[in-house]
């Protein structure tokens, strides 16, 4: 399957829990079921797509169906991780484009849209007065790895 399929699959709480539960050994349904505040057949539900996309494999014991995590559909997730996450960025820099002025060309974006100062006077009244402003916080920036 494709890697926008099996992480679309993997993108509900519910069956990354499921695959979180299969990766340490085959579970029988009822087991999986037991596990979650949900009915048996929306479980089975989850476990068919896990199923669709290969990321389980189904095999009949007796009377139950058993289920197992199939890691080979992982590996090229893994590897996008691995080329994308956050030790891929460390250890190569992107390149930069720089302005005229020096800056990079995102900063001087975002400088550009900051607001202007309304007056010099204002500035100069407060440094007579020996007040000094308050610097913004400046907000974190966050990846999709840091969630």
């Amino acid at each position: 399957m494709s890697l926008p399929e099996v992480f679309s699959a993997l993108a509900d709480p519910t069956r990354l829990r499921v695959v979180e539960m299969l990766r340490e050994k085959a579970l029988p349904v009822h087991v999986l079921a037991a596990a979650f505040a949900i009915s048996r057949p929306a479980i089975s539900r989850h476990l068919k797509v896990l199923k669709d996309v290969g990321l389980v494999s189904e095999t009949r014991r007796g009377r139950e169906n058993v289920y197992t995590l199939e890691q080979i559909p992982l590996k090229p997730v893994i590897a996008w991780l691995d080329n994308h996450g956050p030790q891929a960025r460390l250890s190569r820099k992107p390149a930069q484009r720089r302005s005229p002025a020096g800056q990079s060309a995102a900063r001087a974006a975002v400088a550009a849209t900051r607001p202007q100062p309304a007056a010099k006077s204002r500035g100069t009244a407060r440094k007579a007065a020996g007040v000094r402003a308050a610097a913004p916080a400046a907000a974190p920036q966050l990846s999709f790895f840091d969630l």
